[in-house]
């Protein structure tokens, strides 16, 4: 069976198959933003009309212009919140392409020539930072703009002022899909053998399964 992922979704999957597919599958249940969820999207908002159409930040943002200004400082022309698709052949295609097999949005992109710069905003802690996120928009990115050769990519932890970034070459592609094909072959074998199996983990207070096993009240 085919499928359509993201990032997101994907991390879904690998957190638990079971409330992946409650949840993005049978949708007999959905998650509920949470307080973080919808600071982290007013964050976002706020930024990206600074960074779009220069609206001044709101007084209890305002700390975050320093490091935004410097993202500004970057030569190249500026794709704030830039959707991109990718189709089954790993070409590039409209983000809401009916054909598309997986897509995303990149906070900043910025395209200088044959060099571009990619910038994920996070609200959250920086303990644990993923750069799959990063690796996977960098992928779309070299096949939305061929011209791009090099890619300097970056987690900007807003709230702790910290910065981790990848740099990424073209010729690395296939190297970089590879940090996806586990999880994608995991992915399609629920798909094949219906088979979705929870993960038990502390979070399951927060899941909205209801019906699982391991579901619990907080």
């Amino acid at each position: 069976m085919n499928f359509t992922w993201s990032y997101s979704a994907l991390k879904d999957y690998v957190n638990c198959p079971k409330q992946y597919h409650e949840v993005k599958v049978l949708k007999r249940f959905s998650k509920l933003p949470t307080e973080q969820m919808l600071y982290g999207t007013e964050v976002h908002k706020a930024l990206e009309d600074y960074v779009r159409d220069d609206v001044p930040l709101a007084k209890n943002y305002e700390r975050f212009q320093p490091v935004l200004d410097i993202l500004l400082e970057i030569p190249g022309e500026r794709y704030p919140e830039y959707e991109m698709g990718l189709d089954r052949n790993k070409k590039a295609c409209a983000f809401d392409d009916e054909n598309r097999w997986v897509r995303g949005i990149v906070d900043l992109l910025i395209v200088d020539n044959d060099r571009a710069f990619i910038i994920d905003y996070k609200t959250g802690s920086n303990k644990y930072p993923d750069p799959k996120q990063l690796k996977l928009m960098a992928l779309m990115t070299f096949e939305h703009f061929p011209e791009v050769k090099y890619i300097k990519a970056g987690l900007l932890f807003v709230m702790h002022n910290s910065f981790m970034h990848e740099e990424y070459a073209r010729e690395q592609m296939p190297q970089i899909w590879s940090a996806f094909t586990g999880d994608l072959q995991r992915l399609q074998l629920s798909y094949t053998n219906d088979v979705w199996m929870a993960n038990p983990t502390p979070l399951c207070g927060w899941c909205p399964v209801r019906s699982c096993e391991y579901h619990k009240d907080r």
